[in-house]
Parts: C-alpha cells; structure tokens; sequence
C-alpha cells in the first residue's frame, strides 16, 4: 500500500527531511534498496553504505542525517521506527469472513462477528471464537476451547481440549497447543505409569509462537503463557511452566516443566533449561546455554563452549580430561609456594632462624 512519505513521518512518529508528497511503495535493505522504497540504518557496521543508497528515503538517527543523500525520517530508534513502517506498508492479509464447505464446526460452538475457518478445519464443542478470528486450513481445535478476538491460526494448528487462548494471538503452522506434558512416575521393575495431565494452557494477549513449536498443559495447575511473550520456531514449553509478559525465546529452546521464567527476558536459541526453577526478570541467556540452577539476579548469562577450528578444539577436549588432575597439582604447588613464602618470612637477616 503505497503512502507518502509526509504519511509515513506523522505515523511513525518520526521528524521529516525532504519532500512530504514523496510516494513510497514499499521497504528494503539499505545495500539494496531504489525508487519508491524506504529504508533504514540501524547498525553502525553499515553506515559506509549511507552515501551511496539509491532509496527514495532511508529512517535514521540524527547523528547520520548529515550523510544522507536522500529524503530522510529522523528517529529515537530507527529500527523501530522501520518496523512501524512496514506494519504499515506491508499489511496482513485479508480474509473473508465464513465457514468453508470442507470444515467442521459444532453446533454448540459460537463464533463472532467475521470469523474465518478455513477448509480441512475443526472446530469442537463448546469452542468460542472472538471477532474476527482466523482459523488457517487443517487447523484442530478440540473441546471448550476459547480464543480472543483478532487472534490468527495460520495452518495446521492444534489446539486441545480446554485452552484458553486471548486476544491478537498469532499461532503458525503446526503449532501445538495444550498436549499432554512428560509427566511419568517409575514404579517397581521399570514400569512407567502416566500422570494425568488435568491442567489447561492459558495463553494472555499478544503471544506469537513459531513454527513447530509445542506447549504443554499442565499437570494439575496451569501452563501460563503471560501477555506480549514472542516464542521462535521449534520451541518446546513443559508443563506448568509460566513465562513472564514480554519475554522472547529464540529457536529450538527446550523448557522443562514447573519452571517460572520472568517479565521481558530473553533466551537464545538452543537454552536448555532445567525443570522446577525460577528464572527472575530481565535476564538474557546466551545461545546455546544450559541452565541447571534458578537465577535470581538480572543480567546476561553463558555457558557452552564456543566454536574453533576442530585442531585446537580436540586440543582442548584431550587437555580437558586431565582437568581434575591438573586442578590437584596446581593445589599442591600452591600449598608448597606458600610453605616456601612462610619459611622464609621466618628467618632473620642472615638468614637464621
């Protein structure tokens, strides 16, 4: 949707340089983009690419307006103000409101005003849909299950018995919400025996969960997804965990159950977290990081062994298994050292006792 760049300035709050009536048609990257697009400089590293840019309009700091050749819109957070920018060029996609002839939906559910289903889909018994709720095609929606309005199931989403899910929600394809948790208790000669799992999943309002990824129910209370939270693809959530509102979790992360995670964290890609730990607010944890034990102050956390070259990493793994041995000598070496120090802080000026 085409808008002029005088638009686009009073939309996303950001102070115009150059021509309002500029018509811009759509975004792209700052080495790439031409006519009719906006673009935006947001990492320093790319600065040098500032002079020569070939976009009708680029979204920056103030700092770097004066290396702009072009029409420019002068920001706080420039990769913000870009995003707002393309919500705005770059809308959803519409759809049409009505049941398709290939769904099946109860006769005891309720859907609101201009809800989609799509074909292949199914909607179970006493399943409230808000307004304007989409439900993608193969989607499955199981029993009692409630989602607010404007929420979106893109394709071949599953949703079991007794969810609740709010409003403006984004679920993508194979999403998995509310299946049993990995709840199992050993008895005598080896035999598990499964735990019911009578909890529900709540999910609060403007969650958006990847591709592929699965929260469980809980066991007996409830999985809590809290509002604002933005879940990556292949990301798997035990049962009665609760993630705290505006926290994000990157790719492939595994989340044991009965973990509480708090507000606006960030987990990266490939965490494994413990079960039955608390995780307080504002804390980031590296890629690839496993976390045995609760944190309970914010700030950034690592572990795991970063990448190098397979020599020097085998180097090391074989240094690695003598570690222990080392860490004995290094003590006894120590101790001698401060035998030595003592003796000889001992003596007198000719070095008599």
């Amino acid at each position: 949707m085409p808008y002029s760049l005088g638009e686009i300035a009073s939309r996303i709050g950001a102070e115009l340089h150059g021509d309002p009536s500029c018509v811009i048609t759509g975004v792209a990257p700052l080495a790439s983009a031409g006519a009719g697009q906006i673009t935006f400089l947001g990492n320093r590293k790319l600065a040098s690419l500032l002079p020569r840019t070939r976009a009708s309009a680029v979204i920056l700091a103030a700092s770097d307006l004066a290396s702009c050749p072009v029409h420019a819109l002068v920001a706080k957070e420039p990769y913000v103000a870009y995003v707002r920018a393309a919500q705005l060029l770059h809308p959803e996609p519409e759809f049409t409101p009505g049941v398709h002839a290939l769904a099946s939906v109860a006769a005891s559910a309720s859907l609101g005003a201009g809800v989609a289903v799509g074909p292949c889909a199914v909607v179970g018994e006493r399943v409230r849909l808000g307004d304007n709720v989409y439900v993608g095609p193969g989607c499955v929606i199981g029993d009692d299950v409630e989602i607010g309005r404007d929420s979106r199931l893109i394709a071949n989403v599953t949703i079991c018995n007794g969810v609740s899910i709010g409003q403006r929600v984004r679920l993508h394809p194979g999403v998995v919400i509310g299946a049993d948790g990995f709840g199992l208790a050993r008895e005598e000669g080896g035999r598990w025996l499964k735990i019911p799992q009578l909890g529900r999943v709540i999910i609060h309002d403007d969650v958006e969960i990847g591709a592929n990824s699965a929260v469980d129910r809980g066991a007996i209370g409830d999985t809590v997804i809290e509002e604002g939270v933005k879940i990556d693809n292949l990301v798997q959530i035990g049962h009665n965990t609760v993630v705290g509102a505006h926290t994000a979790i990157a790719g492939c992360a595994v989340i044991a159950g009965s973990v509480r995670i708090g507000k606006r964290c960030m987990i990266g890609g490939a965490v494994a977290i413990a079960g039955h730990i608390d995780i307080t607010d504002d804390v980031v944890i590296t890629g690839m990081s496993g976390v045995p034990n609760s944190i309970r102050s914010p700030g950034t956390y690592s572990s795991g062994m970063p990448v190098t070259d397979n020599r020097t990493w085998l180097r090391n793994t074989v240094r690695l298994r003598h570690l222990d041995e080392i860490a004995r000598k290094v003590g006894f070496l120590e101790a001698e050292l401060r035998r030595l120090r003592e003796q000889q802080e001992g003596r007198g000026p000719e070095g008599d006792e």
